[in-house]
């Protein structure tokens, strides 16, 4: 599917006319793949990276364009159980262009710094710098949704919510790995700056860039570390609830047992004492309370 938009006014707006200096494809079919190949010489190989979710960011130089590889969460979905994963996107920087390759259909347009573009140049920083504003968001979720968890893994007796915790360190690794890789082409950007053609306040906000997905590394390297370092913790915890539990059944079979068993001994079929007494049943129902507060008494003297 193809998107065209232009920037008319510093404002960022979709286009109708037939050439437009951006271009939007969503998971481009093959007829598409063909005009990007042949028509705008983008190289086979790095067309399909663009489509490729495990795809390591990088940035290469063609005679006719710059090529980028990055990496940037995709949609979360109810189905992958909190399992949060990353996607490759292609952006193409010709002089006059921009051509963005998408495999999902995901907003990348989002966010009040897309409220003034000055060039298409000016535009990819702002899709990249969104891109790290993105994978923040999401780690403000995985601190929430491991605040909830801990709060039921305290109380839980069971793997279900472990599990979950399992399945979010799993997502932060991914998305360590992504921000990394975002992190080396965002440096090679600074290096081939004045090649590329940066002007001033694209200088800045590609430095302003750096620092924020700086951040974002190192903020989703401290959820990942606490993450990892409290999880033996949390199993710990869940063995001791269980084992808690257990405790409880035990008192309460035996609080049961021994009055049981007082009242066993006034039930057998041979002569026994105060087999002929009128107020017999009330007596062996005293005997047997009287069985069970004393057993409680030695619980707590013994400090069980």
């Amino acid at each position: 599917m193809l998107r065209k938009f232009e920037i008319t006014e510093n404002k960022f707006v979709e286009s109708e006319k037939l050439v437009a200096p951006v271009l939007l494809y969503i998971n481009p079919d093959e007829n598409e793949k063909r005009y990007l190949i042949d028509d705008l010489k983008i190289d086979e190989h790095t067309l399909n990276s663009s489509l490729d979710p495990d795809e390591l960011s990088r940035l290469e130089f063609e005679p006719e364009h710059i090529a980028i590889i990055l990496k940037r969460p995709r949609n979360y979905s109810g189905k992958d159980f909190l399992l949060f994963k990353t996607t490759s996107q292609g952006m193409f920087l010709f002089s006059d262009k921009l051509v963005i390759i998408l495999s999902d259909d995901l907003n990348i347009f989002e966010g009040k710094h897309f409220l003034k573009i000055k060039s298409v140049k000016d535009l990819m920083l702002r899709i990249v710098l969104g891109a790290v504003y993105h994978f923040l968001e999401h780690l403000k979720i995985f601190n929430t949704i491991s605040d909830e968890l801990e709060k039921k893994v305290n109380t839980s007796m069971g793997n279900k919510y472990l599990i979950n915790l399992f399945t979010l360190e799993k997502s932060l690794v991914y998305y360590l790995n992504a921000i990394n890789s975002n992190s080396l082409v965002f440096e090679k950007l600074k290096y081939y700056s004045q090649k590329i053609g940066f002007n001033f306040e694209e200088n800045e906000m590609l430095e302003d860039l750096i620092i924020e997905n700086t951040q974002c590394y190192r903020q989703s390297e401290i959820y990942s570390n606490i993450l990892a370092s409290l999880m033996d913790a949390r199993v710990s915890i869940v063995s001791n609830n269980i084992n808690l539990l257990m405790k409880t059944l035990n008192i309460i079979t035996i609080l049961i047992m021994v009055p049981t068993l007082v009242v066993s001994a006034f039930s057998m079929n041979v002569k026994i004492p105060l087999a002929d007494h009128p107020h017999a049943f009330y007596i062996i129902m005293g005997l047997a309370l009287i069985s069970v507060f004393t057993v409680v008494l030695i619980w707590k003297k013994m400090k069980w």
